[in-house]
């Protein structure tokens, strides 16, 4: 009679399991879930987290997937680094930051205040990678880095373009910015622009090079996707080597005895994917969102998703909350009380995922999307996918398949219902269940559908103190992209998920909790620019020629104390300037790298502004009266040139001026007098001192 009891248990498990944890019906592919994220992968000081849909302020942990309405705040003196795909994204010091929208193919960032720097490695046809601020949206056109700084009081933001190429929008007016130039842009209502050659230089950039040479010398860059976040991380804490049937395979070292994928770290529950697993290793998320793991000699190696081949079309590969099949039966938690609780008692048990074993979501998704998230994960073809897509999803029939990880010893882990649903650790949590038990368990592609805590969104950061003033959370930007309204809150979510039996909502159900004078209409600190006119800024001469003047640049230094100027970094990375000799009754403003002009050189009167790289004049050349701007690589005036009462503008790269040729005479002047041989210089005698050209100053350091 027990026995029977039993069976009849097992059976109704497995009944519930089907019913409740197989994943739902397919939906349209405009309803998939974004392939992308951004991974939160490095922070120096105090930097505090704030997921989307709650108020709460929590301590930022790495590996932490972010999305759509996540912020950051870096503290004074913290740092902290995000990647997206390849593209870098790098915070300084008391900056609020946040996400307004990230999908396929939109990255639009929120800067209130601080510093961002960005380097973008790709841009996919129609994408846009923008970042507004509170007086303009910065339109990242070509790959580069930009970096974007914005004082304190929100109506002045700084644009530096390291390489690449972007555009300014705000107030109905665009500005380009070119790569080498550094652009001001102060005001609100309308924008006064500044825009400057050059780009300067501090400890903060010289830190986000030092990162961006790890990624360009990384070894794994060589056997995965440019795409999958994380691999970086990896050279510091294993090795790869070549191993039959499975390619190149990266295996950790320095990880504890009877390690095993999964097991060190918490689950987090993240819409619309549902339980995401972060792993506590630094080097732990492209391993546990790409790729497979298999047990190769007693050791796990990570298996990467497949590397781009040349002459084939690049698929950018799909994130995945965590590639991992669960554990049913009796003893596991699939028995799911009413309202998305777990059976009393009931543990929750999964495994990594091997090579060529097929991931099914456990939240709405399309067929394109289970294939899609497969194939440019581990190396299956289509028809094995679309097959098992048919048998498991559509007909919801596992009993036919076998888990190679589901066998290998302490490749599962358990844990309780309520340190899983509460992103409690789960090594401090650990079931232990009997081997026997696991492997003659049926297996589950399906996580449990019980609705999450408000603990498992904010995951095991502890409550901050550190969080940024309510002005810079509640901080208008311009933005140029609409944004989807704010994601709805928690509450909101919790009471959705249940009445959809615990499991995670469609993409379209998620919109819909927002409330009708919200949809489809833009965030209330969200300022749309009108459709701008391309504007060039008044020194927009320059742009190819001297050093515009820097004049209208403020000083924004923060009243809380932080010490940051914005507008004044130190140009550690500009050339050297060498100032000339100061010729007695001239002004010679802007000049950089002008060499000395000849002791004999008389120039009276002369106003030469922003002249760069210009040769030294020759020792008979007379120039009176005359206005020289903008010029740039001009060569020498021949000797006895003479130019009197002439202006000459923005002259760059002009050929040598001819004798006679090019003067303007505004009154009649005598004819010249006939030039002499002039008679030969003598040479025993020694010039006197003031008849010596002044030596050189010494070179800029």
């Amino acid at each position: 009679m027990r026995k029977h009891a039993l069976k009849l248990a097992s059976l109704l498990a497995i009944a519930l399991a089907l019913t409740f944890l197989a994943p739902s019906r397919a939906v349209a592919d405009g309803d998939d879930p974004p392939a992308r994220v951004a991974r939160l992968s490095h922070t120096d000081g105090a930097v505090s987290f704030n997921p989307a849909g709650t108020d709460d302020w929590v301590a930022a942990v790495i590996n932490r997937p972010m999305t759509t309405g996540d912020k950051l705040w870096s503290d004074n003196g913290a740092r902290a680094e995000l990647h997206i795909g390849s593209a870098s994204l790098r915070i300084g010091s008391t900056t609020g930051f946040s996400f307004l929208n990230l999908t396929d193919d939109v990255a639009q960032i929120q800067v209130t205040e601080g510093t961002l720097r960005v380097r973008v490695k790709r841009l996919q046809e129609n994408e846009t990678f923008e970042i507004d601020t509170p007086n303009l949206a910065f339109s990242v056109l070509r790959p580069g880095t930009y970096r974007v700084d914005v004082n304190e009081g929100g109506d002045t933001t700084i644009v530096s373009v390291r390489g690449g190429e972007g555009e300014v929008t705000s107030g109905g007016q665009a500005y380009s910015v070119h790569a080498n130039q550094t652009a001001t842009f102060t005001g609100t209502d309308q924008l006064n622009a500044d825009v400057q050659e050059g780009v300067g230089g501090d400890d903060f950039d010289q830190w986000c090079v030092d990162r961006d040479l790890r990624e360009d010398r990384s070894t794994s860059a060589r056997y995965v996707s440019p795409d999958v976040i994380g691999y970086e991380d990896l050279d510091a804490y294993g090795g790869w080597r070549p191993v039959p049937g499975y390619g190149t395979v990266w295996f950790p070292n320095a990880v504890a005895v009877g390690w095993a994928p999964y097991h060190y770290g918490h689950w987090v529950y993240i819409a619309p994917w549902g339980y995401t697993w972060v792993e506590d290793e630094p080097w732990g998320f492209a391993p546990f969102h790409y790729g497979r793991w298999v047990v190769v000699g007693g050791v796990w190696g990570w298996v990467p998703a497949p590397a781009p081949v040349v002459g084939v079309a690049y698929v950018r590969p799909v994130y995945a909350p965590a590639l991992v099949a669960w554990v049913g039966g009796p003893h596991f938690a699939v028995g799911v009380g009413v309202g998305g609780g777990f059976a009393a008692g009931a543990a929750v048990a999964w495994f990594p995922l091997g090579p060529r074993e097929v991931f099914v979501p456990s939240y709405p998704v399309s067929r394109t999307y289970v294939n899609n998230v497969n194939v440019t994960n581990t190396t299956v073809n289509t028809t094995v996918v679309n097959n098992y897509y048919t048998n498991v999803v559509v007909n919801k029939n596992v009993t036919n398949v076998t888990y190679v990880n589901q066998r290998v010893t302490g490749a599962v882990t358990a844990t309780s219902g309520t340190a899983f649903s509460s992103g409690q650790p789960v090594a401090r949590n650990v079931v232990v269940v009997n081997q026997r038990d696991v492997i003659s368990a049926p297996a589950v592609v399906s996580a449990p559908a019980v609705a999450p805590t408000r603990q498992a969104v904010l995951g095991t950061g502890a409550p901050s103190t550190v969080r940024p003033p309510a002005a810079f959370v509640n901080r208008a930007v311009v933005a140029k992209t609409v944004p989807p309204p704010p994601p709805p809150a928690f509450a909101k979510q919790q009471a959705a998920i249940q009445a959809n039996g615990g499991r995670p909502l469609a993409t379209s159900q998620f919109h819909q909790l927002q409330p009708a004078n919200v949809q489809g209409t833009t965030r209330a600190n969200v300022r749309i620019a009108p459709p701008a006119t391309a504007v060039t800024p008044q020194n927009n001469a320059a742009f190819k020629g001297g050093q515009p003047n820097n004049n209208n640049k403020p000083s924004n230094v923060p009243a809380n104390g932080n010490t940051r100027v914005l507008s004044d970094r130190p140009p550690t990375s500009r050339p050297p300037t060498t100032k000339a000799p100061v010729n007695t009754n001239s002004v010679n403003t802007n000049s950089v790298n002008k060499p000395p002009v000849n002791a004999n050189s008389v120039n009276a009167n002369s106003v030469n502004t922003n002249s760069v790289n210009k040769p030294p004049v020759n020792a008979n050349s007379v120039n009176t009266n005359s206005v020289n701007t903008n010029s740039v690589n001009k060569p020498p005036v021949n000797a006895n040139s003479v130019n009197t009462n002439s202006v000459n503008t923005n002259s760059v790269n002009k050929p040598p001026v001819n004798t006679n040729s090019n003067v303007e005479v505004k009154e009649p002047q005598p004819p010249p007098k006939p030039q002499t041989k002039p008679a030969p210089a003598e040479k025993t005698k020694k010039p006197s001192d003031k008849d010596k050209p002044p030596k050189n100053e010494k070179q800029g350091r």
